[in-house]
């Protein structure tokens, strides 16, 4: 089996309880991943296309994205959108985290190339079933190098 490929998860999260919560259960599941979050989509944006603030900031080569999906600026919907275009970008992997249950919303996510989808509030078990499939999955796969 190949090496591990070391992953920073990106939490793109506007509400500070809900980043709290987040990377809390994040930890109760071991994840011990470096988490870097970013407040908006615009952020999330800029520091996955190195513009801005992050334009001359290096960007890990493999990522996971924690991605809300209603944040002032540019949401959810916008981001996942504009990186799956992206040939560099279209190979991460997204979790969208929201308050929706919108069966709608949850399908349009998906359309747009989502590759998991979380209701918030978040139930710990359900969110520590939900990363230890995506820690699996990106354990036992090589990612692309997304640079």
């Amino acid at each position: 089996m190949g090496e591990m490929q070391p992953v920073t998860i990106l939490m793109v999260e506007d509400e500070d309880a809900h980043a709290t919560l987040i990377e809390r259960n994040l930890r109760r599941c071991g994840v011990s991943n470096p988490v870097l979050r970013l407040r908006n989509g615009r952020e999330a944006l800029d520091y996955l296309f190195g513009r801005g603030t992050y334009a001359n900031h290096p960007r890990p080569d493999h990522l996971l994205i924690l991605l809300d999906l209603n944040m002032p600026e540019v949401d959810g919907y916008q981001v996942i959108r504009e990186m799956k275009t992206h040939e560099a970008c279209r190979v991460i992997p997204v979790i969208i985290l929201t308050t929706t249950d919108d069966p709608r919303e949850i399908q349009r996510c998906y359309d747009l190339g989502c590759n998991n989808f979380v209701t918030k509030p978040v139930n710990p078990v359900e969110f520590a079933k939900t990363i230890q499939n995506m820690g699996l999955f990106i354990n036992i796969l090589a990612l692309p190098c997304c640079t």
